[in-house]
């Protein structure tokens, strides 16, 4: 991987919100921890905070420490939670440390052994295994048993890790989680200007069953909000009162792949189709919402003075007069050839830190264009930037340009 250098400090343009929002996707978290330094590097200050499931506990390492110890204690939390429970299952994880960037083979195995150690060991301060797992169908649990692993660890390695007073100081930043409500299967997300976060609010969020047990919170159980969305970027930009927003939004499953050759490929494509959440449908959705307000303003100043003084056109312009801009900068995990089914709960070190490493530098090279951060125009009111699809079109263009001389 060619090395980008870090981007010299940013003055961005006076947006009222800078936005990180994370997407759900396990072990493939720690390429938002890359994105996320490379913000830090280049002085871009979030003041709104917003994930899911892995995203959601990276929000919670991030919102609950001061500026200055956040990159650290993430890096703290991903080499906390890539160790395994067992002393006997380091084995495939020192395999790793050492093998990891002989070719893509070798790495695809230890890829297997980590994972597979993961089923069978859980990981440190994250999750173990039950030793009663409620396999049989005959048989009844308490609901925050019924799964094949306990979430107990993770709940001590956040409340080590973050300080929460922090995290519910919602005047400096703004935080929010999403999960879904078992009982009614409704999308909630808990909020630091709403309720007083715990815990157990960012535990709830990544509770993806069967591998997890709902999260039980004020009488309601709860499980991962990925199994309704798995990005929250809707819920940031639909909020109001509307602000000029820059969003970096950080997908971990990317929508585009080829046709899979086996039933391994199957079940791979088949997460990334689940799991990448729409977000170019969130984003057209709401380019297509500014777009008609913007439509229905102009329609307005053409209607007389005297009739719009009725009623509903008074009620009409206010929901269509706030002129604000929108600009998503859309990063997204791109599959390695080694990355397969079980990419999502492969919690080696080595492959963390490469994630890392991928974040870290995409993010460095999405922030070498400034154009890419400007503030869209106010007639057009919302663009999106993503560097990878920029380069595909560059380089889709170059092929159907005609030879020059």
């Amino acid at each position: 991987m060619p090395h980008i250098p870090a981007a010299s400090k940013i003055d961005l343009p006076p947006y009222e919100t800078i936005a990180l929002v994370l997407q759900g996707g396990g072990a493939l978290g720690a390429y938002q921890a890359g994105v996320f330094q490379g913000l830090q590097e280049a002085g871009i200050e979030i003041n709104r905070l917003a994930g899911i499931s892995i995203g959601a506990l990276n929000t919670a390492i991030i919102a609950g420490n001061a500026p200055e110890n956040r990159l650290a204690r993430l890096r703290e939390f991903w080499e906390t939670i890539c160790q395994p429970n067992t002393p006997l299952a380091a084995l495939p994880a020192f395999a790793e440390q050492s093998l990891f960037n002989t070719n893509d083979s070798v790495r695809e195995f230890l890829g297997y052994l980590n994972s597979s150690r993961a089923m069978l060991d859980g990981q440190y301060g994250f999750f173990r295994p039950r030793t009663m797992a409620p396999v049989l169908p005959y048989t009844h649990f308490a609901p925050t048993e019924t799964s094949y692993y306990d979430i107990t660890p993770l709940k001590g390695t956040l409340e080590r890790l973050c300080d929460f007073d922090r995290i519910n100081h919602a005047s400096e930043l703004h935080v929010s989680v999403g999960a879904v409500n078992v009982r009614t299967g409704n999308m909630v997300f808990f909020d630091n200007r709403e309720i007083e976060l715990r815990a157990e609010h960012f535990m709830a969020s990544g509770a993806l069953p069967p591998a997890f047990p709902p999260v039980e919170i004020d009488g309601e159980l709860f499980w991962d909000g990925g199994l309704v969305s798995n990005t929250p970027l809707g819920h940031v930009l639909q909020q109001r009162p509307m602000r000029d927003t820059l969003a970096f939004q950080v997908d971990l499953w990317s929508a585009r792949g080829a046709a899979p050759t086996n039933m391994g490929e199957v079940d791979d494509r088949r997460k990334d189709i689940t799991y990448s959440s729409r977000t170019r449908y969130v984003t057209d959705h709401f380019r297509q919402s500014l777009e008609l307000r913007s439509l229905l303003w102009r329609m307005l100043q053409d209607i007389p003075e005297d009739v719009r003084a009725h009623s509903d056109y008074v009620k009409l312009a206010e929901q269509v007069s706030t002129a604000k801009s929108y600009n998503v900068v859309h990063l997204i995990f791109r599959n390695r050839p080694y990355d397969l089914h079980y990419k999502d709960y492969q919690f080696g070190l080595a492959a963390m830190r490469e994630r890392w490493e991928i974040g870290l530098e995409d993010i460095r090279k999405t922030l070498q264009d400034p154009r890419r951060l400007a503030m869209p125009d106010r007639e057009i009111g919302f663009v999106t930037h993503d560097v990878h699809r920029e380069e595909i079109e560059e380089r889709m263009s170059a092929r159907e340009r005609p030879d020059e001389d």
